[in-house]
């Protein structure tokens, strides 16, 4: 029995090998911090949505489409959701009491063992079954629907009361009946396990006394001849007890794919449960086809930091459709960086069929996701800063593919403002050529200036929001961008009136 609750036609698989750039995204996304906040102190929630965001740039429109439904059931029926994830929580932890029973090395350990926890299982199946009658119309997604359905459909009394009468009979109180033949040399063979017969009624077994049985007893302290027919009972009960043990890690199985896929939706609750203490807005996006070059975003806000402060980020606002190429520029300290990391969130989060931290939210699908963020100096002093971002740049470039996007922070601010700004045109250019869209923060004015001079209508300039007085209000309006990152505003934070005094052509550098 399939689970089908994260794809319409197939299991959620999380084996497969995450992407390259995985631990980069981590880390310049802050994931961890998402990850965190969706498992609320669970390892296996924080499991499940590690590999669920991760592996969001493989899904297509119908699994979005398949999991927001699903979820949106589950923000209206949280309970619900919890409880149904609680039942398989309980039977994974209960199926762990009888975990040594079952692994015995002989068949009638085995046996025993197997019935014991397929009669658990039994019940755990019972309990499945109230739970979608209880239920029934309470769910409007496809997924939720068809599973409580194919719950109430296949775990009938009928079915379960029949479950119960082979685990009754499988435990052989009466002994077990064996047939077999003799081999070569005199050898058993052909062992059959015989259904045992019916018992008849006292007064039957009174009255027709049945035909002369043989048979013969052991001495109690006859070990050899207990070991034998032990092995007699082994070889007969051996295909059962191999049966019922598969049967039990079939049940098994789809309680463990059941309890994976509804963490994902356990885990989206438990974010947004703290997105929505902190004020903050949540909701379900539209993603497009790949190529429509679509963005626009209301109220949009990078999810982590909400997560680390609260209800202080400001949201964004912006309308970006058909514009492959996205330029942030403008004042230091302005949310410049914020805004880039609530696009890449907002991506990952919509791919993966959850909401996103904003009031309304559209973009394209991507079919890969890759961020160039500055780095520190290197440690090891193996090489420069420079050699550094070229060979992550170069790395990028064997891996993106059209339809993909780039996130670049301050890339080549390592270097000069000419070097840099010729490094970053010739390396947006090219992917531009390919039909890769990329959204830059940059303090590279030549950089910027000369994208702003060719006047491309896939070309937006958003700049930091900077008020008369200094303020900033981590805005970013349309602007084009200026020669000055406002360094001096910095300046004067730290020093006070003697920096105010200090030369102007000191404090207009391009200060990341």
């Amino acid at each position: 029995m399939r689970v089908l609750l994260m794809h319409p036609d197939r299991d959620f698989d999380g084996t497969p090998t995450l992407p390259r750039q995985s631990d980069t995204l981590a880390q310049d996304l802050e994931l961890s911090t998402l990850w965190e906040a969706m498992a609320g102190g669970d390892e296996f929630l924080r499991d499940v949505a590690r590999k669920a965001t991760l592996l969001a740039m493989g899904n297509d429109a119908a699994t979005v489409q398949h999991r927001q439904q699903v979820l949106r059931d589950a923000i209206a029926q949280p309970a619900a959701l919890r409880a149904l994830y609680a039942l398989t929580l309980e039977a994974i932890e209960g199926r762990k009491k009888l975990w040594f029973s079952v692994f015995l090395n002989y068949p009638s350990g085995i046996l025993r063992g197997s019935v014991d926890v397929m009669a658990f299982y039994a019940d755990m199946l019972r309990k499945l079954r109230a739970f979608a009658e209880h239920h029934e119309g309470a769910f409007a997604s496809p997924g939720l629907t068809t599973l409580l359905a194919t719950l109430r459909a296949e775990f009938d009394d009928a079915y379960l009361d029949g479950v119960r009468q082979h685990l009754k009979r499988l435990k052989f109180d009466g002994g077990v009946r064996i047939s077999a033949r003799l081999g070569e040399g005199n050898e058993g063979i052909g062992y059959v396990l015989r259904r045992p017969p019916k018992k008849s009624a006292r007064w039957q077994r009174w009255l027709h006394r049945g035909p002369a049985q043989f048979g013969f007893r052991l001495h109690e302290r006859d070990e050899a001849g207990a070991r034998f027919l032990g092995e007699l009972q082994d070889r007969g009960v051996n295909l059962v007890a191999n049966a019922l043990a598969q049967s039990c890690e079939h049940v098994q199985g789809f309680f463990q794919w059941l309890r994976t896929e509804l963490a994902f939706y356990v885990a989206c609750l438990n974010l947004r449960e703290q997105l929505m203490a902190a004020q903050a807005p949540c909701a379900l996006p539209e993603m497009t086809e790949l190529g429509t070059l679509r963005f626009s975003c209301s109220d949009l806000r990078d999810a982590c930091l909400v997560l680390k402060m609260g209800a202080a980020v400001v949201g964004n606002a912006v309308q970006a459709d058909q514009r492959g190429l996205i330029v942030v520029t403008g004042a230091n300290q302005g949310g410049k960086s914020s805004f880039l990391r609530a696009c890449g969130l907002a991506q990952l989060m919509m791919q993966a069929g959850m909401f996103v931290c904003a009031q309304a939210f559209t973009a394209e699908r991507c079919n890969g996701l890759f961020t160039h963020y500055k780095r520190e100096e290197d440690a090891s002093l193996t090489s420069g800063k420079l050699d550094e971002e070229l060979a992550r740049l170069s790395d990028i470039a064997d891996w993106i593919h059209p339809g993909g996007l780039l996130l670049s922070n301050e890339s080549f601010a390592s270097t000069n403002e000419r070097e840099g700004s010729e490094l970053a045109r010739q390396a947006v250019e090219a992917l531009r050529e390919r039909g890769i869209k990329v959204l830059a923060v940059t303090h590279l004015f030549d950089f910027a200036q000369r994208l702003a001079t060719r006047q491309r209508p896939d070309t937006l300039f958003l700049r930091a929001e900077r008020r008369d007085d200094g303020l900033r209000t981590f805005k970013l309006v349309p602007g084009e961008p200026l020669s000055t990152s406002f360094g001096q505003d910095l300046y004067q934070q730290v020093f006070g009136a003697v920096g105010a005094s200090a030369s102007p052509s000191v404090l207009q550098g391009s200060s990341s």
